[in-house]
């Protein structure tokens, strides 16, 4: 698994490829020890949570994806994130005002097209990308806050698979 870095993602991921049948993975996860996770897969998809009672606004989950191109290979895709729920509405937020910023822009040209004052028009295109850096800062802060039980989950999935062989 490559390491987490310094990069700027909200959501790392990583890729594994370890040597077994898919099937015995998913039976794997299925029968694993919690050990003060809950574990939910789906077909090929499977989710690791914290707990209840150990989460807060900026907990993560471990979202794992298992694929198999090859007989007695699989391929583990995993993504680090927040509760989608959440995810979701920040991704909204997100489009909101990078539509509205587009919407005033077009105003602006409009505008300056027809030799009208802009500035107001120019002003809050402005004000957005303040609040567009603000958000962007705000999901840093999310994911620093989370490193910690970010790094409880990627330990917790190492340790799973170490019975495994890695290629």
């Amino acid at each position: 698994m490559s390491e987490l870095t310094n990069e700027i993602v909200l959501r790392p991921r990583f890729h594994v490829t370890l040597k077994t049948e898919i099937e015995q993975l998913q039976e794997f996860f299925d029968a694993m020890n919690r050990n003060g996770f809950l574990i939910n897969r789906l077909d090929e998809h499977i989710y690791i949570r914290f707990k209840k009672a150990d989460t807060n606004f900026w907990t993560p989950q471990l979202h794992l994806e298992l694929s198999s191109y090859e007989k007695g290979i699989s391929n583990i895709r995993g993504v680090f994130g927040p509760n989608p729920t959440l995810w979701t509405f920040f991704m909204f937020l997100h489009f909101g005002v990078g539509t509205i910023f587009i919407i005033l822009g077009i105003f602006a040209y409009s505008k300056h097209s027809l030799g009208k004052d802009v500035t107001l028009w120019l002003l809050g295109m402005f004000l957005l990308v303040v609040i567009w850096i603000a958000l962007y800062a705000f999901g840093r802060l999310g994911k620093s806050k989370g490193e910690g039980q970010m790094n409880q989950l990627k330990q917790f999935f190492r340790d799973a698979i170490s019975g495994f062989q890695r290629i």
